[in-house]
């Protein structure tokens, strides 16, 4: 049967007529290998928001000592281990520099006669101490007010300027002393903060409307009969009994909230941790930025040319390797710390073990280009050593030498972190500490002031992981095998 007859001609018509039968010109844009590396990152969500945190702990570490009201070597012993105080936060009850705490009636009673020092009361709990029950009363205890009262000792000058300025604000810096030969509690000698009589176990004893009874130093010749202030060194020092909050408002103008807590001596724990974190970054970075140039030099220059000069430079990275870490540290810290400091000298021994890292990871890449097609045509038609390295074979590692110098960075961190940490180096001065030191500093108060070593820690683990993230999703995006594959 012919079926050619059953269709009609008009059916037929020609394919592409007035087009040719040539290729169909591509309308789009040729993507080079960088733009094509960065539209592949931006497609991996995650390692897009590591590097967004990693930029905000940068503007931390750097920026944030300029608006803090704290200076790094601010130091004040009175306020050591402060809990976290927010100046936002704290008239809702959250952040607000209070610590819980469970305290027996002597406890309850010193803390209730200091001003502001109790924040809340929330009741009592019967415990066993000594197979005998005890009421303990559970509590919020201020930890800035809770200071009270201190003894200080002025010039006639600066007293007098304190006094002028009772005056003329109508706030108190200056309280009657207390008769020492009044304390009955031993515990309570030389403690300015317990002004009221009590028996020889410290309970306090009351007056008839349930108040305490003050036992001051009196002085007929004071307007309310008690004694303010003892003169020393034949009268040229005024030693006074000050409420704490109040004296450090007269001399700072503000009252003492440290945002993020102050550790063991009394620093504020959010401009010492940025100052810390902006060591840390900074060693990290120039010690890969070196470690990158070493790295790429020497690691060129084995794989290019191989032979004896591969041989030598390999064998000198084995013999480093059986170097221990630890002990190289240390000898560094004996001796060239203490000509050039300790940050000089753990600068330099972090070069002198990270170069090695670096160069292995350029030598692969040279032995794996080098024998390609398009290097030795580039070597046939007369091509240079140095352009074979730097225009042919170097731009193609490109990609691997950079997803090594970001991990780096974090390899640097933990690195100084640890030998901070175990007390190899010693950055802990006035002006100059890391985020390991302020984690070495806080080890032993993790189970009673645990934002000491929170806020350090929580730091260094976030820039850590986002760093690695980071790097993961830069590795991904500049390996040439990845390009075209699904997401």
């Amino acid at each position: 049967m012919n079926y050619d007859d059953d269709i009609p001609i008009e059916k037929f018509a020609f394919v592409a007529q007035d087009a040719g039968n040539g290729e169909v010109r591509l309308d789009t844009k040729p993507v080079g290998y960088l733009q094509d590396a960065l539209t592949r990152f931006a497609t991996n969500k995650g390692s897009v928001i590591c590097f967004g945190i990693i930029i905000m702990l940068f503007l931390y570490a750097f920026l944030a000592p300029l608006f803090s009201p704290f200076r790094m070597t601010d130091k004040d012993g009175y306020y050591a281990y402060a809990a976290p105080k927010s100046r936002l936060f704290a008239p809702s009850g959250f952040w607000d520099g209070g610590r819980k705490m469970e305290v027996n009636l002597q406890s309850y009673q010193y803390f209730s006669a200091i001003p502001d020092a109790v924040m809340r009361f929330y009741g009592t709990k019967e415990h066993l101490v000594a197979k005998r029950p005890q009421t303990w009363y559970s509590l919020r205890v201020d930890s800035y007010a809770k200071t009270g009262w201190v003894k200080i000792r002025l010039t006639k000058e600066e007293y007098e300027e304190a006094r002028a300025y009772e005056e003329r604000t109508g706030r108190q810096l200056f309280y009657p002393l207390i008769d020492q030969t009044k304390v009955k509690n031993l515990a309570y000698r030389n403690d300015m903060n317990a002004w009221f009589a009590t028996d020889e176990k410290g309970i306090a004893q009351k007056d008839a409307a349930d108040n305490f009874i003050p036992i001051y130093e009196e002085d007929v010749s004071s307007p309310d009969g008690y004694a303010y202030y003892t003169l020393r060194m034949n009268g040229s020092q005024y030693e006074l009994r000050t409420l704490y909050s109040e004296w450090y408002f007269y001399r700072h103008g503000r009252e003492a909230a440290f945002l993020f807590g102050a550790d063991m001596s009394g620093y504020d724990i959010f401009t010492r941790l940025a100052h810390g974190a902006r060591l840390s970054l900074c060693l990290s970075l120039v010690v890969s930025a070196i470690n990158l140039f070493l790295g790429v030099i020497i690691g060129s220059l084995e794989g290019y040319y191989g032979g004896t000069f591969d041989l030598i430079f390999e064998r000198i990275k084995d013999i480093i390797y059986e170097v221990p870490t630890q002990v190289t540290m240390v000898l560094f810290q004996l001796y060239l710390a203490q000509k050039l400091g300790p940050v000089a000298a753990l600068f330099f021994a972090f070069i002198f073990y990270g170069w090695i890292g670096t160069s292995s990871t350029v030598r692969a890449q040279f032995y794996r280009f080098k024998g390609q097609d398009y290097v030795n045509a580039s070597r046939t038609l007369g091509a240079k050593d140095s352009r074979l390295i730097f225009r042919h074979i170097l731009p193609n590692a490109a990609g691997f030498i950079i997803t090594v110098s970001v991990l780096t960075i974090p390899g640097v961190i933990f690195s100084e972190a640890t030998l901070s940490y175990l007390g190899i180096v010693n950055l802990d001065s006035d002006s100059i500490t890391s985020v390991g030191t302020m984690l070495n500093n806080a080890k032993d108060a993790l189970s009673t002031y645990p934002h000491a070593i929170f806020f350090p820690g929580a730091f260094i683990s976030i820039l850590l992981v986002c760093f690695n993230e980071f790097g993961n999703g830069l590795r991904d995006a500049f390996n040439p095998s990845l390009r075209g594959a699904e997401q």
